[in-house]
């Protein structure tokens, strides 16, 4: 490398141009390691960061997942449970986590779509700080009832919730949980109105639906179609038809409109991750989620796998997270951190 004010006679021009010679092999080098290191990767294990407690839904998904990513791509990912919060505690530590491709997120509707929209001082920010990899897997929500309380049907539930505003108890895993939000929809939608009865978790909530103490619940239908299998809960209306309730009517079929709720168990990483390593790994997920062993414990799971892009989860993760805001806000729902 030269420049034309370099002679043989310029002081200092031997320590100068070998001071540029390295500098110039430096950024070289700088410039190829990037390259070379989302080549190798996964080089060593990626931990997988889960916001919530273990054996929930979240947890289910992502050790299915962990498991068929360690064997696709002969690494091993490791699941990491850090809940707390309604999943912020997990999340901030994603998003604060170093760019380099072993951290990645496996999280619920509600940490990366509702929290933003309910929380007035989250301490990171999902549009900047995260990036979507890929909505892994949709999980169908259900409204289903103790048998104590006599209705049979959707319609019957509204009716009795405007006959009788504020008396019929639900429960929820908190407010701002999409077991919460749902009803809140139901709510808006037909004017009929319930007592919230918040638990700590889905667990507790399901003891006391099945113990008769709260009589209704909106929930995933993972986690309740045993109970709906043995009778102890009635499937009343889901949000989407499926193969596992084949008899159990949409909430729209059910006479209620505007009651567009869902849930997902979705993959980002943070922001600054090497592009090529947020594409290896979307092109991974879908590629697992093929198979056919991994399909079928999906489904086993009622859990519905969505084969998008990074972009297209990006694209629909900002509207969700634009329609989440626009209703708590409507509804006057507000959490502080």
């Amino acid at each position: 490398m030269e420049f034309c004010c370099m002679g043989r006679g310029w002081p200092g021009s031997g320590v100068l141009r070998r001071a540029i010679i390295v500098t110039a092999t430096t950024a070289f080098l700088t410039g190829a390691l990037p390259a070379a290191a989302q080549d190798a990767w996964p080089a060593h294990p990626v931990r997988v960061v889960v916001p919530s407690s273990p054996g929930g839904g979240t947890d289910t998904y992502a050790r299915l997942l962990t498991q068929a990513l360690s064997e696709d791509l002969k690494q091993q990912f490791v699941v990491d449970n850090r809940p707390g919060a309604s999943g912020n505690i997990g999340t901030d530590a994603v998003a604060k986590a170093q760019p380099d491709g072993y951290t990645m997120l496996v999280s619920a509707t509600a940490a990366v779509a509702i929290n933003p929209g309910l929380y007035r001082n989250l301490p990171f920010n999902v549009e900047r700080d995260l990036v979507p990899v890929a909505r892994g897997v949709n999980s169908p929500m259900v409204f289903c009832s103790n048998p104590t309380l006599n209705v049979k049907t959707l319609a019957e539930l509204v009716a009795l919730g405007k006959r009788e505003p504020g008396t019929v108890p639900f429960a929820s895993a908190g407010t701002g949980s999409t077991t919460y939000l749902g009803v809140k929809m139901l709510e808006e939608a037909s004017g009929a109105k319930f007592l919230h009865v918040p638990y700590k978790g889905v667990g507790p909530a399901y003891q006391d639906l099945l113990g008769g103490q709260v009589k209704f619940m909106f929930t995933d239908l993972a986690s309740v179609l045993q109970y709906v299998r043995a009778g102890r809960v009635l499937a009343l209306a889901i949000n989407v038809r499926s193969p596992l309730l084949p008899s159990t009517p949409t909430v729209a079929e059910a006479g209620v409109a505007g009651v567009e709720i869902s849930n997902s168990f979705s993959v980002l990483m943070p922001a600054g991750t090497p592009p090529a390593i947020v594409a290896r790994l979307a092109g991974a997920m879908a590629r697992v989620m093929k198979n056919p062993a991994l399909a079928q414990k999906l489904e086993g799971q009622a859990l519905v796998p969505v084969f998008d892009t990074p972009e297209q989860f990006a694209t629909s993760l900002k509207k969700e997270r634009e329609q989440w805001a626009a209703f708590i806000r409507r509804n006057g729902i507000v959490q502080e951190q």
